[in-house]
């Protein structure tokens, strides 16, 4: 290697790293909003509307960011709670962030606790479009209660079929002359979620692994 591109390479390594292949996913912001609610602190959610992707999930106010539109993850965090909820930025006191989340689904989620004030909280207005209703569940509900644990696997497929019954190869082993292995689907990796039932609403995904770390933390 040259001394003036080892020079560029070193110029050109991130100061702060960040996710690799980042572009490559789905990236979001989301946000924890606490409130206090006689005394004692409580996490708000809200229930998605049934006509929307995932709806009827109990989840963080929270969205994809939009190039042009947000600067920061953290504004669209905030963005997207105003959308949804209906509060507002002033209304709203961002107390720190999370690790960054890569989910097994390809999303990267940005994650930010905040407190949100009782009478903005009071006086929020939801959009029915995308919301069903609000779920406020206090702190202690999750640092008494343990939720129940799962296991998934995963799996990359080589080939799919399609519509026709037909195969439709998805990544050319053969052809590639790699192990024939690879011909088969590989990987199998399982990962954990953690189930939280709260007055016959269900919390799991994303949001019960946010959850966690945030108990963890408090």
């Amino acid at each position: 290697m040259k001394k003036n591109n080892l020079k560029k390479l070193v110029s050109n390594l991130p100061k702060h790293p960040n996710v690799l292949g980042r572009h490559r996913f789905f990236n979001s912001a989301v946000l924890i909003p606490l409130v206090k609610i006689k005394g004692e602190y409580h996490l708000i959610f809200q229930k998605r509307a049934a006509n929307i992707r995932q709806g009827g999930d109990i989840c963080f106010p929270g969205g994809g960011f939009e190039e042009g539109v947000d600067d920061t993850f953290k504004d669209t965090a905030l963005r997207e709670t105003q959308e949804e909820l209906g509060i507002e930025r002033k209304d709203i006191k961002v107390l720190g962030q999370l690790d960054t989340y890569v989910a097994p689904i390809g999303t990267v989620i940005e994650s930010f606790v905040a407190r949100v004030k009782k009478k903005a909280f009071k006086n929020m207005k939801i959009d029915p479009s995308e919301v069903e209703k609000v779920v406020t569940i206090p702190i202690s509900f999750f640092k008494e209660h343990e939720p129940e644990e799962y296991t998934l696997s995963h799996e990359i497929q080589p080939y799919k079929m399609n519509e026709d019954g037909e195969i439709e190869i998805l990544f050319p082993v053969e052809e590639l002359g790699l192990p024939d292995t690879y011909k088969k689907p590989w990987g199998n990796k399982r990962h954990k979620i953690w189930v939280y039932k709260y007055e016959g609403e269900v919390i799991w995904g994303i949001t019960s692994v946010l959850i966690r770390d945030v108990i963890e933390k408090y």
